[in-house]
């Protein structure tokens, strides 16, 4: 399977716009290309780049996409 790369910007709490950077088959290059992109961006630039490992595209953009619930934090973790 291989790893792919998104820029995602999120317009809304709800909203998030995936755009498809690239494909690698190797964890080492998708990493080395996701921490280039996140040293060259601007700083006025609000998006995140991030790296998903999933069997095709489409399968990728359904676990950026979905909603994870916050971990219940107990009280000596706090």
């Amino acid at each position: 399977m291989p790893y792919y790369v998104f820029r995602i910007t999120q317009t809304t709490s709800i909203i998030k716009n995936l755009e498809h950077q690239s494909t690698h088959e190797a964890y080492q290059e998708a990493r080395n290309q996701v921490r280039d992109l996140r040293m060259n961006a601007a700083p006025s630039d609000t998006a995140s780049y991030k790296l998903i490992f999933a069997a095709n595209q489409l399968e990728a953009e359904e676990r950026l996409q979905e909603q994870r619930e916050k971990p219940v934090l107990m009280e000596w973790e706090k």
